[in-house]
């Protein structure tokens, strides 16, 4: 939890990879490839939900085995370290794609609900802010992590008017929302979201009051696994976040860090490559990865 944010975790990803070619030991490309594996399980073991990770790592990955035939050690270390560094780029770029892209579904006096930190979600509403658009953002504060916060601060700082609110108040405030913009840790070929615990009740609430549910996320954080029906893993974080387990003896405690918002409670999806609707996703999936459904990182 150093690191918060499915895209951050990807680039960190990616950045992990690079220092790995840099700092390697590795005498040979068998030694070296042993190497990136065993730092790609300790990464993608950290956290398994967001799918960002796991498509980053393939990304910088990419051919490597195969080309690790043909080329020698130093050149298949700066294939890693250009193909990490080129990610990093391609993230960066996206999220600022996102923003300009997502803005223009901002209206001036919109009031925007958002929950926990999501900086696609950020990059829209910073954008259409900046283009002197009228806007003030409810934030949901996102238990028991209280990401919210991080989100809180960061508006405050870029001078946008903002509201700090329990997660169980998000009912009570909707009646005052026009658009709600959340990020994604994943999304599946069917359009449903996976995003930090606590979205698909916010996404349910707006859809009994019809208020617009957008969805930001750059399209690496679509999940190629479920092409092929795999469902998405959700992260089951230490109990002890939630409460003090010495105080409840005898009371199971649970802390799911994610849930799933499906489909038919989405209106828009968010990236880089433009707005879709859900039903899109699996379009998206099929032309972003070349790797297939059932790739693994090597």
């Amino acid at each position: 939890m150093e690191i918060r944010g499915a895209g951050k975790i990807a680039r960190t990803g990616a950045r992990g990879l690079k220092l790995t070619a840099e700092k390697s030991s590795a005498g040979n490309t068998e030694e070296f490839l042993k190497e990136l594996k065993e730092v790609s399980d300790i990464l993608l073991g950290t956290r398994p939900t967001a799918i960002s990770l796991a498509n980053s790592l393939r990304f910088v990955t990419k051919d490597i085995e195969s080309l690790s035939e043909t080329e020698d050690l130093p050149d298949l270390k700066k294939r890693v370290i250009s193909r990490a560094e080129e990610f990093v780029e391609l993230s960066e770029k996206a999220r600022e794609r996102i923003g300009e892209i997502g803005s223009r579904r901002i209206s001036d006096g919109d009031t925007i609900m958002t929950h926990c930190h999501s900086t696609n979600a950020l990059s829209v509403i910073k954008t259409a802010f900046n283009q002197g658009k009228d806007i003030r953002v409810i934030a949901c504060e996102a238990r028991p992590r209280q990401q919210g916060f991080i989100t809180a601060r960061e508006l405050m700082e870029s001078n946008i008017p903002t509201t700090l609110i329990v997660d169980s108040a998000a009912r009570y405030f909707m009646k005052d929302v026009d658009k709600v913009i959340v990020g994604a840790d994943s999304i599946a070929a069917n359009g449903a979201v996976v995003n930090k615990i606590g979205t698909s009740q916010i996404a349910l609430t707006a859809y009994e009051a019809r208020v617009v549910f957008f969805v930001a996320a750059e399209s690496y954080k679509f999940h190629p696994q479920t092409l092929v029906g795999r469902l998405v893993e959700i992260e089951e974080r230490d109990p002890k976040e939630v409460a003090d387990p010495s105080k409840l003896p005898n009371v199971e405690i649970r802390n799911p860090a994610f849930d799933v918002t499906p489909a038919e409670y989405i209106d828009l999806i968010i990236t880089e490559r433009g707005i879709i609707p859900p039903e899109a996703a699996y379009e998206i999936l099929r032309e972003h990865f070349e790797l297939g459904p059932e790739s693994e990182i090597f």
